[in-house]
């Protein structure tokens, strides 16, 4: 009995090790050309874990198996370095400007127990005191989003505004805004085509040198009521029904892969054509581990992994929670300090960088 169970374990490790191995190529390899490691990337923290459970397991009983899951794990080491951290900054950085990300779920609109989320969003933003705020996911009921334009008037703070709203009737707004203390002399958007994702680009002053923030929803997985709670749903549905309901997250996912990658695909051309250096952040609905953030931060630093200190999950959905938020930016800033804030208004949670301007 004991032989048997060491095999079964010894078997489940070798999957688990090789799908870890497998997540590794989808940061390299386009999800239109092949999609299957796109999903195996997605699955990379879940896979991490199990890995470092074989680990432990093996260690306990003293077996040789417990390199197979050393060896997965340290051969994509700095993909474990970009989603945790283990050196703390100080935020005690003077001469820096504060750059803030947040994905604010349409303010709760459409939640039962919304308990004015909207003021509470706005009175914490205010509260961070960010020179610059970027905001994803936004609601407004009047004519064609205007309310969009003065959605931070009301913390006190005066903001140059650039935002950019969809309809999806003559009611209801959906977009997107950049809000700057400094001077915004240009504004722009990027056109996604087949897609209600949006991107936004502001060229912003700061002292003399001229900024380009680029600020990005894409292409989410739409999973709809499985966003939520799949796993009970599934569970308590038939054979049948528990294939739809597999064959439609399936379906879900991979419009999702194939969707970003091309909307990555467009925004980094746009990145690349600036004739100013760049900070490309927003909720880019895709992991570290994922040919969306290896295509956009080519050339770029990432806040987080410069920055940044323990987990660096900011989505908190029940499926899947993992890190889809980001702050990316060129040479020519330093981040001395990221956080991920743990406030609970929204699915995401905001993130935000201190900068200097580099010489």
């Amino acid at each position: 009995m004991r032989k048997f169970l060491h095999k079964i374990l010894f078997i489940a490790n070798i999957i688990v090790a090789i799908a870890l191995l497998f997540s590794y190529l989808a940061p390299i390899v386009n999800p239109s050309v092949f999609i299957l490691p796109a999903f195996f990337g997605l699955a990379y923290p879940y896979l991490l874990v199990l890995n470092i459970f074989f680990i432990i397991l093996w260690a306990s009983f003293i077996k040789w198996e417990i390199i197979i899951s050393i060896v997965a794990i340290l051969a994509g080491f700095s993909h474990f370095t970009n989603f945790v951290r283990f050196k703390k900054k100080d935020n005690s950085a003077e001469g820096t400007f504060k750059v803030l990300s947040y994905n604010v779920r349409l303010f709760n609109a459409y939640e039962k127990n919304n308990n004015d989320t909207k003021s509470k969003i706005l009175d914490y933003i205010k509260e961070q005191g960010a020179d610059i705020v970027c905001l994803q996911e936004m609601f407004s009921n009047n004519e064609r989003g205007v309310e969009g334009n003065r959605v931070l008037s009301s913390t006190g703070n005066r903001y140059y505004s650039h935002t950019k709203f969809i309809g999806s009737d003559n009611r209801r707004f959906y977009g997107i805004g950049t809000y700057s203390k400094y001077k915004m002399v240009n504004r722009g958007d990027i056109y996604h085509p087949n897609s209600s994702s949006l991107t936004i680009f502001s060229d912003i002053v700061i002292d003399q040198d001229t900024f380009r923030i680029f600020n990005n929803h894409l292409q989410s997985f739409k999973l709809k009521n499985m966003e939520r709670s799949f796993i009970e749903e599934v569970m308590s549905l038939d054979e049948r029904e528990s294939r739809n309901e597999v064959k439609e997250l399936s379906s879900s996912l991979r419009n999702g892969f194939l969707r970003r990658s091309a909307q990555a695909d467009i925004v980094k051309e746009a990145v690349n054509n600036s004739p100013y250096p760049v900070i490309v952040l927003g909720d880019f609905n895709d992991t570290p581990i994922s040919y969306t953030y290896h295509k956009l931060r080519k050339g770029l630093n990432d806040s987080f992994v410069e920055s940044g200190y323990g987990a660096g999950f900011t989505y908190k959905g029940v499926y899947p929670t993992n890190r889809i938020d980001f702050i990316l930016f060129s040479d020519k800033l330093d981040c001395k300090y990221f956080e991920v804030l743990k406030v609970k208004y929204s699915d995401h949670y905001p993130v935000f960088s201190n900068f200097t301007i580099t010489e």
